[in-house]
């Protein structure tokens, strides 16, 4: 089936900033969880970068209120070790064909990413209202989501890569964008340290984004 808007829609809507998680430490996984948690960040992205990464997604995904999907997502084999996981939600730095067609065989839906008006076509021809912009910054930005809520009225983004806070505020005011994705609120240093309750704080911070 195409993508679920439905659900990806409610899901995407209940934060304004999904954490983008690069797990090296499983140990780490859940503490982590539970700060982002606490902080009101509840949606997690667990990128699949690191061989712990799927070990970790199982471990977020007992964390009570925690939604946790899996980021990185290149291939068919990586969506069904994503379902095995416990993940509720797939996202992908990119829209090849062969992908999208691949996720329509699985229950939780793809949040797939583009970089071009094209791209974004593409996906929109294979049922796709919610796409992730990346690299946002690189690609040009506010500007360029600016630019396309015109002749891409019925697509909705979540832009990722390069974006700290000032930034996000400047994309969640735009009506063709519905949350970032980003990991500022999740410092190397305050991972390293296990300083979680910092985490907890820079989460709630992000979670109070568009809501003046």
């Amino acid at each position: 089936m195409p993508q679920d808007a439905a659900a990806l829609r409610q899901m995407l809507s209940l934060a304004p900033v999904i954490p983008v998680i690069i797990i090296n430490d499983v140990s780490q996984a859940r503490p982590l969880a539970e700060a982002l948690v606490a902080g009101g960040l509840p949606i997690l992205e667990v990128t699949l970068r690191t061989p712990q990464a799927l070990q970790a997604i199982e471990e977020m995904a007992k964390v009570p209120g925690a939604i946790v999907g899996s980021g990185t997502v290149r291939t068919p084999l990586q969506m069904g070790h994503s379902v095995d996981a416990g993940c509720q939600f797939m996202v992908s730095p990119g829209a090849s064909p062969r992908l999208l067609e691949a996720a329509e065989e699985h229950r939780i839906p793809l949040l797939p990413g583009i970089g071009t008006p094209t791209e974004a076509m593409t996906a929109s021809e294979h049922g796709y209202t919610f796409l992730k912009f990346f690299p946002a910054e690189a690609l040009g930005g506010v500007k360029v989501l600016k630019a396309y809520a015109s002749p891409l009225p019925d697509i909705t983004f979540c832009p990722t890569g390069g974006i700290d806070m000032a930034k996000a505020a400047e994309y969640l005011a735009l009506p063709n964008v519905i949350c970032v994705g980003g990991s500022w609120v999740m410092p190397a240093d305050a991972i390293a340290a296990g300083d979680w309750k910092r985490i907890e704080q820079l989460a709630r911070e992000a979670s109070q984004l568009g809501k003046n």
